[in-house]
């Protein structure tokens, strides 16, 4: 079969070694993937300040709330926010939450970083933006 031919998802394949020094190269922004609501970010109970769930991918519904200062999403287990798939680079992005602000950097990752379908290298996010991480659809949510 013709790599071309393939899914994202089967070109992911099924489990990840986490070993592996290699990062699968994947294109997140596929029309006919369906990404949820952004209402599903409302839902993190005793939310204060910001935080993220993940409304489709892997370990879709799985939230976090992000502490003051920088919050590392990656593939190394040690990254506040561990997203353990063969798409996403170990250290692949930031999230930097200063001053009621929550800002958003890509680390030089393979497949890159998306907000609101676009690929960013730093934007400033706000309550409902999607961030594309890999295959991980994440959704911003702020609390009180």
């Amino acid at each position: 079969m013709d790599p071309r031919d393939e899914t994202p998802d089967e070109r992911a394949g099924g489990a990840v070694d986490k070993q592996s020094d290699s990062t699968l190269t994947y294109d997140p922004v596929d029309e006919s993937r369906r990404v949820r609501a952004r209402e599903a970010a409302a839902g993190i109970p005793g939310l204060e300040g910001f935080g993220l769930v993940v409304t489709d991918g892997p370990h879709e519904g799985t939230h976090w709330m992000l502490s003051p200062g920088r919050n590392e999403a990656g593939r190394n287990v040690e990254a506040v926010l561990f997203l353990d798939d063969i798409t996403v680079s170990r250290h692949h992005a930031a999230f930097l939450c200063e001053a009621g602000r929550l800002w958003l950097e890509d680390l030089g990752s393979t497949n890159g970083t998306y907000v609101n379908g676009k690929r960013a290298d730093r934007a400033e996010l706000s309550p409902g933006d999607e961030v594309i991480i890999g295959r991980f659809h994440l959704v911003v949510a702020r609390g009180a």
